[in-house]
């Protein structure tokens, strides 16, 4: 199997998986403002999350001189090592479900700030300690109190954007409690359709509201920070799983066992993130969640509009996460966390593909720039603490 050891090597791999990770959350958000449901968008994205940890688990686990290989650790007495990783992914898979609802109601950016500053906060002290300390705390550890500022921020620029787009809204009577057909109704009545939307108005925001599949007028914003929350807390709980799994911290292995490789640790985490995602995405097409119309497996067959983007989104995500867990391996899971600027990337999609924060107001603009400052800031100490892995 082919082996990242060096500390260079282990940093294109996190800035790689930055790449992918930041991305595949804007692919789905795409899907969902486009009207697609969110059930059907994930159970495509589930498939190729699998088929792309496979596809490292056939290729990289195979070659190289170093040994154990992929397939010889499939039939070694290993289940100890194979359980954590499965815990790994079925957290993972809820976390990823989690925030696929809360994009529509807090935002791309928002909710990617929140959950990746959650996750680093306990998940970067959690590796920390199960890395035997190779990752230097007095670097890593102001870099885990950035995200944390950062967490602050995102909540101050959800709540500040929110009372902007509410602000944008003042012509329309009782915003929160007005009904869809109400909506649509003022909207002809005002004139606002006769030529496109332009990006932060309110016939915008109307027009998004009408056409997306997840329906947010109307709803506590406090839902979608809980949801929000949730995620981040599931998230900051599968790196060290994983880590237990390649590297038996606490000894679960018989003697003589050799510890899980990346590639078959990683093949393992994805099985279960693949069987928890289709068991729950096929019992909300049936009995929803959060106001969404009732769907079925036939629909979801036949449902071919945003399939090729979300199969994409599925690819991103499990190439992303093989690359993290690869750079994590080498230079300590603790530091890898830094791919968990991956907010930087997705509020960049943000802006440029959905116009979030688009005519807001000086306090959002100056809220949202400091919380990306403070990402920039993050991700660079978590990096420079990078280790080495003996």
């Amino acid at each position: 199997m082919y082996m990242v050891e060096s500390k260079g090597g282990a940093i294109a791999c996190m800035l790689l998986a930055l790449l992918f990770l930041g991305t595949w959350p804007a692919i789905m958000t795409l899907t969902e403002r486009r009207g697609r449901l969110p059930q059907h968008t994930y159970l495509d994205y589930t498939i190729t999350n699998l088929l792309a940890a496979v596809i490292i688990a056939l290729t990289l686990g195979e070659i190289g001189p170093s040994r154990p290989n992929f397939t010889t650790q499939l039939s070694q007495d290993n289940w100890q090592s194979v359980m954590f990783a499965m815990a790994g992914g079925i957290v993972l898979s809820l976390g990823n479900l989690a925030t696929q609802y809360a994009w529509a109601f807090v935002g791309l950016s928002v909710t990617e700030v929140i959950t990746s500053s959650i996750t680093v906060v306990i998940g970067t002290t959690l590796n920390y300690f199960l890395d035997d300390r190779i990752n230097r705390a007095e670097i890593l550890f102001p870099g885990a109190a950035c995200f944390l500022v950062a967490v602050c921020f995102g909540s101050a620029v959800h709540k500040s954007n929110a009372a902007d787009n509410k602000s944008k809204l003042q012509n329309f009577n009782s915003v929160e409690t007005t009904s869809s057909f109400q909506i649509e109704t003022n909207h002809a009545n005002s004139g606002l359709a006769k030529e496109k939307a332009k990006e932060g108005t309110a016939a915008f925001l109307i027009e998004l509201e009408n056409q997306r599949a997840i329906k947010v007028f109307g709803k506590s914003t406090i839902i979608g920070l809980a949801i929000t929350f949730f995620a981040g807390i599931c998230f900051s709980m599968f790196s060290p799983a994983f880590n237990l799994a390649t590297n038996d911290q606490w000894h679960t292995l018989k003697h003589g066992v050799p510890k899980l490789s990346v590639y078959t640790a990683f093949f393992y985490f994805s099985i279960s993130a693949f069987v928890i995602a289709l068991i729950l995405n096929i019992r909300f097409l049936y009995w929803p969640v959060l106001g969404l119309p009732r769907s079925s497996f036939k629909a979801y067959l036949n449902d071919w509009n945003g399939r090729g983007w979300s199969f994409l989104a599925g690819f991103l995500c499990g190439f992303g996460n093989g690359l993290q867990f690869m750079g994590g391996q080498a230079a300590g899971y603790a530091a890898a966390d830094a791919v968990q600027a991956l907010p930087l990337v997705s509020t960049f999609w943000g802006i440029l593909l959905f116009g979030e924060y688009r005519r807001s107001s000086r306090r959002t603009y100056v809220l949202l720039i400091s919380m990306l400052f403070m990402f920039i800031v993050a991700v660079a100490v978590l990096m420079a603490s990078s280790g080495h892995r003996k």
